[in-house]
């Protein structure tokens, strides 16, 4: 079974501008992204698609295979399906261009070991902070008996009514996908629940289609703020330090 990772990086983003080629620590945040990704054995190869020249060049002056995708994409995965077009592969893993701390066995985790027709996956991780709970980028989701994804909500799901002894989650940048997957993402049209939350995932469980719900215990952080950079960049920085990272 072959195994594509692709790493969405858009430039324009609504909420941090050129958000990819951000410094951390003398590289940009796409290159520690792909190289945490290279770090899995699960994975064949790993390519980024973009909708910028500027993360195209330097992707290319890093060593980085990179595609150019269209800028009309609403979403990361119809920009992982354009890709995955040029890609022959049984699996495609989307991994977020803004998960730099990414741990490669917990992108491993989302990777089936065998394939049985249409696949979909995401990982989730509990939420300890009860501000991440509540905090509307952070998006939450429950799951059926069997773990496969039955709503997601940027507000915290499901309410404490009776008692407050359970663990939120919330989703992981982390999906796997085969190609029946992600045609039928792209060929279908927002549903409204989609369109109210605007949480991609939500196109699967609207139209009835199973995604499996992969929990991990995973201290990672996607950086949608100048705030969670900065904190990103004292992680590694310290990693740095202590020979834990060498460059």
């Amino acid at each position: 079974m072959k195994t594509a990772a692709i790493i969405p990086a858009r430039y324009n983003s609504s909420r941090f501008r050129a958000k990819p080629l951000a410094d951390i620590c003398g590289r940009p945040m796409i290159w520690w992204v792909c190289r945490q990704v290279r770090r899995c054995r699960r994975i064949d190869g790993v390519y980024v698609a973009t909708d910028s020249n500027l993360i195209l060049e330097e992707c290319r002056r890093l060593g980085i295979d990179a595609l150019m995708t269209s800028e009309h994409h609403r979403t990361s995965t119809e920009r992982i399906w354009e890709a995955a077009q040029q890609i022959p592969a049984d699996v495609y893993v989307c991994v977020n261009g803004d998960e730099p701390l990414i741990d490669p066995e917990t992108v491993e985790q989302v990777i089936p070991q065998s394939l049985d027709g249409f696949f979909a996956a995401n990982l989730m991780a509990p939420i300890h902070d009860p501000v991440q709970a509540i905090d509307e980028s952070n998006i939450k989701v429950v799951t059926d008996a069997q773990g496969y994804a039955l709503f997601f909500s940027r507000s915290p799901i499901p309410h404490p009514k009776a008692s407050i002894r359970f663990e939120y989650y919330k989703h992981l940048g982390v999906l796997a996908y085969t190609a029946e997957a992600l045609r039928f993402f792209a060929q279908t049209e927002r549903g409204e629940n989609e369109r109210i939350e605007d949480i991609n995932e939500l196109r699967f469980v609207e139209h009835g289609k199973k995604l499996k719900m992969i929990p991990v215990r995973a201290d990672t952080l996607s950086v949608d703020t100048p705030k969670d950079l900065d904190h990103v960049r004292a992680v590694i920085g310290k990693k740095i330090e202590k020979g834990e990272i060498v460059l």
